[in-house]
């Protein structure tokens, strides 16, 4: 009897220590969690890239699986769509104001959110070049080239694409170079949407339009975007013209803290976009041919990124705030412009 007793008790505390040990394992374990990023549009390859190798990573940290929920589109539309409600924890558009207006209409984030992270919370930066067909049939190398009769320049709607308000920043900027006023650049400017048959709504579009449809004789292109369609279609297709003006484009990445302290998932959300500044989201990103911060792995991958003249849209332009006031706001000189 008494040894049945023992058996009994030992049974039991066996049982609820094992029961202890579970409970402490499946609390130890830590709830997956989704990450929804809204991106514009060129950036689907780099984002394919990082997130599997940022997922890896955090589990092996935290324990935790990550998943993601990618959102692509123009910068100009995706930033008014996190506005209208889309559900994002992270914003990683094309240009500063285009996450700035999401602060101010929204109150989604701080209106201080560049401060969160290193170079204004840009993790990599590119610029405009030429996309042309191989052999550069109508010889163009630079951009008055692109007005010559006959030429037709693909290039998207800067009321919804960010790369399309580079674009036509950088042709200001040349036209105003040569012209030496922004009277001159405005001439030169007109003249160019003068050539351009169709306006679509995102980088990735006008892209597929030239390279999918064969419509037009150049792209202005985001540079990794003129790398990538090189790669994927063969050197014997297109060539890419460096012109001798473009624009410093700093692409911006954000917590949309609001959404991500809903979700519970803020902590993830600020990591992942720290990734992109360490030393291997640095690689990733020169391999998609976005230009890294990362002072060495830049100049591991210096050749691929020829040297060129670059405005800067704080020095030339007065910042994103009055840049986008000035020529692309509703009855800005873009749409002055479109509607001549």
């Amino acid at each position: 009897m008494m040894n049945r007793r023992k058996f009994t008790t030992a049974a039991i505390a066996a049982a609820v220590i094992g029961g202890l040990a579970t409970t402490s394992i499946a609390a130890a374990a830590p709830s997956p969690v989704q990450i929804t990023n809204v991106s514009y549009d060129p950036t689907r390859e780099l984002y394919e890239a990082i997130n599997p190798v940022f997922a890896a990573r955090w589990k092996a940290k935290t324990g935790q699986t990550v998943t993601f929920r990618m959102s692509h589109g123009g910068s100009g539309a995706q930033s008014r769509a996190i506005i209208d409600g889309l559900d994002a924890d992270v914003a990683t558009l094309a240009l500063a104001y285009d996450i700035d207006v999401i602060s101010d209409k929204a109150h989604l984030l701080s209106p201080n959110w560049q401060r969160a992270l290193p170079s204004n919370s840009s993790p990599y930066t590119s610029t405009i070049v030429f996309l042309v067909r191989k052999g550069n049939p109508h010889n163009i190398h630079d951009w008055g080239d692109l007005v010559k009769p006959g030429v037709q320049v693909i290039t998207p709607n800067p009321k919804t694409s960010g790369g399309a308000r580079w674009n036509f920043l950088a042709a200001w900027a040349y036209g105003r170079k040569v012209g030496h006023s922004d009277a001159a650049a405005r001439i030169y400017v007109q003249n160019l949407y003068s050539h351009v048959p169709v306006l679509d709504s995102g980088a990735r579009g006008s892209t597929n339009t030239f390279v999918g449809r064969g419509i037009g004789d150049v792209l202005l292109a985001w540079e990794n975007e003129a790398y990538l369609a090189v790669d994927k279609l063969g050197r014997d297709k297109f060539d890419i013209v460096v012109p001798s003006i473009s624009v410093l484009a700093e692409p911006p990445v954000a917590v949309v803290s609001a959404n991500a302290n809903r979700h519970g998932n803020a902590q993830v959300a600020a990591a992942y976009l720290q990734f992109l500044y360490s030393r291997e989201g640095q690689q990733i990103i020169a391999r998609n041919y976005y230009r890294p911060r990362d002072r060495q792995v830049l100049a591991q991958a210096r050749t691929q990124f020829p040297r060129l003249n670059l405005v800067t849209v704080d020095h030339d332009f007065g910042g994103w705030r009055r840049a986008q006031k000035t020529f692309f706001d509703d009855g800005g000189v873009f749409d002055q412009i479109a509607s001549q």
